[in-house]
């Protein structure tokens, strides 16, 4: 089935801020056409292109070519490495776009306009950085002709599975990626990227059953058997002897209480995180402001 797509407009949105709502596709294809409303987009492509910066893109785009759910968006996510930002912000700004490293852990944004791009480099808890193995193992497809890579399945999830904010929860994507995706994923890998937080990419993997009862076998048993074997070990072992509280991975202000006020440890911050005391700060919304 070809490609299709739906430019709307939306009120109040000038004619730059148009969204694209791709539809009707198979996650088997990786071709699909920007309109021109979003020139913007395929301008910043070019550039970091034509300058040599490896960038993967990922968010709606990347969900849509590898799971075919269609989503409206105006915003454009590129995963970049991290020593690769300084240079990104320089191109993208000598070309007349606004640049600013929004947080100094995981985010820049560079805009003109109405419109903006999500420069990522690692994850809002810092747990998540984007690595070598992100482009080894990148998608291939093309926005507006050009040929670029995609974000792979593996690390989506990966990133994907410790967004559980009380404004915003990604279990559904991490499902649909299942569901389409299980065949070809590479298991072990997504093994290796949970590592020590086994317990996360678990608790998705037992929601993926009650969701899909009748699609529990695309999980290898192989898998399942490995993450119980894991878990009737832990259940036998002593707890740990600090007071450590993984919440704060998960959502960065619903766990605040358990760090401020209960006595215990925030794994985002160092040693045990990637996070400072201040990019903590940062991060977390002020008291009282949802």
């Amino acid at each position: 089935m070809p490609w299709r797509h739906i430019v709307c407009d939306q009120v109040g949105c000038s004619h730059k801020t148009k969204w694209l709502m791709i539809m009707h596709t198979s996650p088997e294809h990786s071709h699909y056409d920007v309109s021109e409303c979003m020139d913007f987009y395929r301008g910043v492509l070019t550039i970091l292109s034509d300058q040599k910066v490896p960038f993967l893109v990922g968010g709606g785009y990347a969900l849509f070519v590898l799971t075919g759910i269609s989503r409206m968006t105006k915003d454009l996510d590129l995963f970049i490495r991290r020593e690769d930002i300084p240079r990104t912000l320089k191109s993208l700004a000598e070309a007349g776009f606004e640049t600013e490293l929004a947080y100094s852990h995981w985010l820049a944004k560079a805009r003109k306009g109405d419109d903006f791009v999500d420069l990522i480099f690692s994850s809002g808890n810092g747990h998540c950085p984007v690595d070598e193995g992100w482009f080894q193992n990148a998608v291939s497809a093309t926005i507006g002709g050009l040929p670029i890579k995609l974000a792979p399945a593996e690390e989506m999830i990966w990133q994907k599975s410790f967004i559980m904010e009380r404004e915003r929860y990604d279990g559904a994507d991490i499902a649909h990626l299942f569901h389409v995706r299980a065949r070809t994923l590479d298991w072990n890998r997504l093994l290796r990227r949970f590592g020590s937080d086994w317990r996360v990419l678990l608790s998705h993997l037992i929601l993926f059953g009650f969701i899909y009862p009748g699609e529990q076998r695309l999980v290898p048993v192989g898998v399942m058997q490995e993450l119980i074997d894991r878990l009737k070990r832990e259940v036998d072992s002593p707890p740990p002897a600090d007071l450590e509280c993984g919440g704060t991975l998960l959502s960065r202000e619903q766990y605040a209480v358990d760090v401020n006020d209960w006595n215990y440890l925030d794994k985002r911050l160092v040693p045990r995180g990637e996070m400072t005391p201040l990019q903590v700060a940062e991060w977390t919304p002020p008291k009282g402001s949802a």
